[in-house]
């Protein structure tokens, strides 16, 4: 029986974050995938959202998905288009991206680091016990963790065998998508027809002037809402008759290249951990599509999950640490939940949710109004309760260029480790800069300058990294506007503030003890 002390069941964007966060902290971690290999066919996700684009970032890898994405400068719900260009953020926008690309950027990642992989099997069982789980294998075989994380979908079946309960509402409408061969090309685009938006589109397309332009010729990739509820695996036929049923012609339909249902059913699990399996992205919350929410949900949820069991695993924090991913996530997949219901229920047809969604457009006809809403569809307003405090406490930190006796370097260069990293601001000795966005980044690291430190990471330092730099404001915050700008900052390996220092480090070691471990 081969033994790990973490394993991932499934493959996708989920697991292979989680995957590399482990891996990066040294973490000993396996990943079960049913497919044999890389690829993937179909891709029902097409794109990162501004705070998942700040993830990828933050780790250093974000090069290839904004090269190969197209960008899009602007967000829409319910009829309403919201620019994100004021957005106090580096990537003001999001990029349109099919999953089977993001899915192999991610892979190549990986790829760089220790990860191991069991392909061709899914997890189809477990037992666990006081000290670890046994993982059952599709092929017969057993897997030992000291954890196991369901990353396997929907469907999840680390869900079902553990036990979760998966409340929520049962699926009221059903949707089809595939790409097919069509000899009559239908007009591309968006539409509203008889049971709710469909669209036609191509895999290649480019973005030109705000407009998408697709590529000519190769299948058409269909989207559209069935007449009635559909259920299981849907075949070519009913793509086929969904297709006449509301546009009133197959238009030489044939060759499909891959076809899926989904369903506007919303659930979440009551709780993301029992004992030593825990769950992540859709095995903990599924949902409708709109919004493009999935995706980005998961990914986010693996990288808060990540350093936390990372910890857990190398024994510098206790199980305890843990219950604080159910608390600060679960929260987040609720938004997300109710987001995405409200969009699905705005894009039905009649005359009664027209009336509502075009009030629903005229209450978000305040800038006000339009900025908090992006805020939370892009990711860039989440908030964990850390208690109260400065604005900055429990939200992501800022992208901001500082200088430190080595030059000019970017708060997230600092996180490409994902380590945790203490950030003394008051470092008086060194030279101002600005602190926007767009500053010539060159390779910066830490340094003691001249004045001496007002923090001390004390008997933590081998596991925070201290950085002594200058910032001159301004500090803002989406949706928020200006902050004051703080002294000395903890900065969690995923990002978020953990700390706000008033000069004289006061609560330092509380929170250092809270989040890595008692002092040691």
């Amino acid at each position: 029986m081969s033994a790990h002390a973490v394993v991932i069941a499934g493959g996708g964007p989920t697991g292979l974050v989680l995957a590399g966060e482990l891996a990066l902290a040294g973490v000993d971690v396996a990943v079960v995938e049913r497919r044999a290999d890389r690829a993937l066919e179909g891709s029902r996700a097409g794109g990162l959202h501004a705070r998942t684009i700040e993830v990828l970032d933050q780790r250093g890898i974000a090069g290839p998905f904004l090269e190969e994405g197209q960008q899009a400068q602007t967000a829409g719900f319910a009829g309403v288009t919201i620019d994100l260009a004021g957005f106090p953020t580096r990537h003001p926008y999001g990029i349109g991206l099919w999953q089977n690309r993001i899915e192999a950027h991610l892979a190549d990642w990986v790829d760089r680091l220790p990860v191991t992989f069991h392909r061709g099997r899914e997890v189809v069982g477990l037992e666990q016990d006081a000290t670890g789980v046994d993982v059952l294998l599709s092929d017969g075989g057993t897997l030992r963790a000291d954890w196991l994380v369901g990353c396997d979908g929907g469907r999840s079946a680390v869900r079902k065998a553990a036990g979760f309960a998966f409340p929520g509402s049962a699926a009221t409408t059903s949707n089809l998508i595939g790409e097919v061969e069509m000899d009559d090309e239908p007009e591309l685009g968006v539409h509203r027809g008889p049971f709710g938006i469909y669209a036609f589109g191509k895999e290649d397309y480019e973005i030109v002037d705000g407009e998408v332009v697709y590529a000519e010729g190769g299948p058409v990739r269909v989207m559209l809402t069935e007449e009635h509820v559909g259920a299981g695996e849907p075949t070519f036929e009913d793509l086929r008759a969904a297709v006449v049923a509301t546009t009133g012609s197959d238009h030489g339909m044939r060759d499909p290249v891959w076809i899926s249902r989904f369903t506007d059913a919303a659930r979440q699990v009551e709780r993301y951990r029992d004992r030593r399996v825990l769950l992540a992205g859709d095995a903990a919350h599924v949902h409708p599509p709109d919004g493009g929410f999935g995706l980005q949900t998961g990914v986010q949820d693996a990288v808060n999950l990540g350093w936390k069991l990372a910890r857990v695993v190398d024994g510098t924090a206790p199980e305890g640490l843990l219950d604080s991913y159910h608390a600060e996530r679960h929260p987040v997949g609720a938004t997300v939940l109710r987001h995405a219901m409200a969009s699905t229920v705005l894009r039905r047809p009649d005359e009664r949710t027209t009336a509502l969604r075009e009030t629903v457009a005229g209450l978000l006809g305040t800038e006000e109004a339009r900025n908090a809403l992006a805020a939370e569809m892009t990711g860039l307003g989440i908030r964990y309760d850390l208690g109260d405090g400065h604005p900055l406490l429990g939200r992501r930190v800022p992208d901001l260029d500082l200088v430190t006796a080595d030059g000019p370097v970017r708060v997230f260069e600092f996180l490409h480790e994902a380590r945790p990293v203490l950030l003394d601001l008051g470092a008086s000795a060194l030279d101002p800069v600005g602190c926007g966005t767009e500053a010539p980044v060159r390779g910066g690291t830490e340094g003691p300058g001249d004045a001496p430190s007002t923090v001390d990471p004390g008997p933590w330092a081998d596991r925070v990294r201290t950085v002594r730099a200058r910032c001159d404001g301004p500090w803002e915050l989406p949706a928020i506007g200006a902050v004051e700008a703080p002294p000395a900052l903890l900065v969690r390996p995923d990002g978020y503030v953990a700390w706000v220092g008033d000069g004289d480090g006061a609560g330092l070691a509380a929170a250092m003890g809270r989040w890595f471990g008692p002092a040691g």
